[in-house]
């Protein structure tokens, strides 16, 4: 009898085992260049690397990047398309992987491109409007009109990407009491004083800090503990190292390339993100260079370079590690494919898999609890 439940106990720990480590990938895809529903739905075991679509939506537009909500009900999207761009909130339930459209409202200005929510309100980065836009959450997880607009004024060195403000994301602090927001056109971080509960002045600005110019400030990402920040340049690939204290100040560290020495082709350097243990740093690298770069995040918070390696496709946008860390997934533009790595958590290094995910221009990744 002994035996018996020794054998029952095993088989339950590893059914829990193996239940743990599933998890939903939310794909949000461009619609307008090939055939697309809007956002997907994968079913991803971090034991193996398998895969299985679970559900779509239909007819949303070109969501090409999502969040979402902390109780894991919601889902929020921009909806890229111009002068016609919006913000779709959708109900999500984690188990079918079922997404229903609850409202859309314009995103008041053109092209938002990244977005983060709360449990008051949904934050938008237009990137060809300039600017940022508030929205409230209504009880049932919808979204209000705009509450409030930030227009950014201004422009950079580089004529051709730079001819006025260019808002490329918004990001909480780790203490949800600022917001800071890249502007790719003006190479500056704004820091913002975020007020949850205000109904319109929700975001007060606190101070800009300057990088360098006609560098193109893209996407941030903040250490593990909050004393550091990350910085891609998509302009001229620089990643830049920031310390971060409480009372909202960046103050520079140290500034490096992600490009090989020599290298002379396009660049366009994408998304950065940190491993789950907090230990590696990922930085993908676009155009010509199609590049995935790992470094070692020392105690100091500087940099140690690992390795560059090939994401194995064109237009690696947006990539996402699964929160156990086993695997990291690339998502290419123009190529319509999703490839899986597999991640060495010792050495941080990624090798491929064979796997990957077949789709139309996966643009925003991101791994939700089931």
């Amino acid at each position: 009898m002994k035996r018996l439940y020794m054998l029952l106990f095993s088989a339950l720990a590893f059914t829990t085992s193996q239940g743990q480590n599933k998890f939903n990938l939310l794909v949000g895809t461009y619609t307008n260049t090939c055939e697309s529903k809007g956002i997907y739905v994968y079913e991803f075991d971090a034991t193996s690397g398998d895969f299985k679509l679970k559900n779509s939506t239909e007819k949303v537009v070109s969501p090409s990047y999502v969040s979402v909500s902390a109780n894991n009900k919601f889902i929020y999207a921009v909806n890229e398309n111009g002068t016609q761009s919006a913000v779709t909130a959708l109900s999500y339930d984690a188990p079918t992987g079922k997404l229903k459209v609850l409202n859309t409202n314009s995103s008041l200005g053109a092209d938002p491109c990244h977005l983060i929510n709360d449990d008051k309100n949904v934050i938008v980065a237009n990137y060809s409007g300039g600017s940022l836009a508030v929205f409230k959450k209504n009880a049932d997880g919808s979204i209000t009109e705009g509450q409030q607009l930030i227009q950014h004024e201004g422009k950079g060195p580089n004529a051709a990407r730079q001819e006025k403000a260019h808002v490329h994301q918004v990001v909480f602090s780790p203490d949800k009491k600022f917001v800071l927001s890249n502007d790719l056109g003006q190479d500056k971080v704004f820091i913002y004083k975020y007020n949850a509960g205000a109904s319109h002045e929700v975001l007060t600005l606190k101070g800009t800090v300057d990088v360098k110019k006609g560098s193109g400030p893209r996407h941030l990402t903040f250490s593990k503990d909050g004393k550091f920040v990350y910085l891609v340049q998509e302009l001229d690939a620089t990643l830049t190292t920031f310390s971060y204290n409480k009372s909202g100040s960046l103050k520079l560290l140290a500034e490096t390339s992600i490009l090989p020495k020599g290298f002379t082709g396009g660049t366009g350097a994408a998304a950065i993100k940190i491993s789950p243990d907090g230990k590696f740093l990922y930085v993908t690298d676009r155009v010509d260079a199609n590049s995935i770069s790992v470094y070692q995040i020392q105690k100091d918070g500087s940099l140690k370079f690992v390795e560059q390696e090939s994401t194995l496709g064109k237009g690696p946008r947006d990539f996402a590690i699964d929160p156990t860390g086993n695997y990291l997934l690339v998502g290419h533009q123009y190529t319509n494919d999703i490839i899986i790595f597999k991640r060495d958590k010792a050495t941080g290094k990624l090798k491929n898999t064979g796997k990957k995910i077949e789709l139309c221009s996966p643009v925003g990744l991101v791994f939700t609890k089931i």
